[in-house]
């Protein structure tokens, strides 16, 4: 599951792992937009692999990961759910929490040009 993660997280500049119902996710999602970033998103809910690459995830972002089958996917999220992940430039950058510091910092915008993710 690591390889299919490693192969979709490169597939653009940014990629977002999320699920169709996450509000989080969706506030990403809108932040990139607004800075004019087109994201590859990855709806995990929709991914017959989803579960595993929910706990790939989990697991790369230093969380637990849903315990006795229960998934984000299957609507009984982890206290500290995987998604959104945002990759930049390849890297996992993490959840919103962290996009927002960097942006905050004026790191964000940086980072994102470096990716070629944007040029203005």
């Amino acid at each position: 599951m690591a390889d299919r993660l490693a192969k979709l997280s490169t597939e653009n500049a940014v990629v977002i792992f999320t699920t169709s119902q996450c509000s989080m996710s969706h506030t990403v999602e809108s932040h990139f937009s607004d800075l004019t970033v087109s994201a590859a998103v990855h709806e995990l809910d929709k991914d017959p692999r989803g579960r595993d690459m929910e706990r790939e995830l989990a697991r790369r972002l230093g969380r637990s990961p849903p315990r006795g089958g229960a998934s984000i996917i299957r609507g009984s999220p982890s206290l500290s759910p995987p998604v959104p992940a945002v990759f930049i430039g390849g890297k996992l950058v993490g959840s919103t929490d962290r996009v927002m510091l960097l942006h905050l910092a004026g790191k964000l915008v940086p980072m994102l040009k470096g990716a070629g993710a944007m040029w203005l």
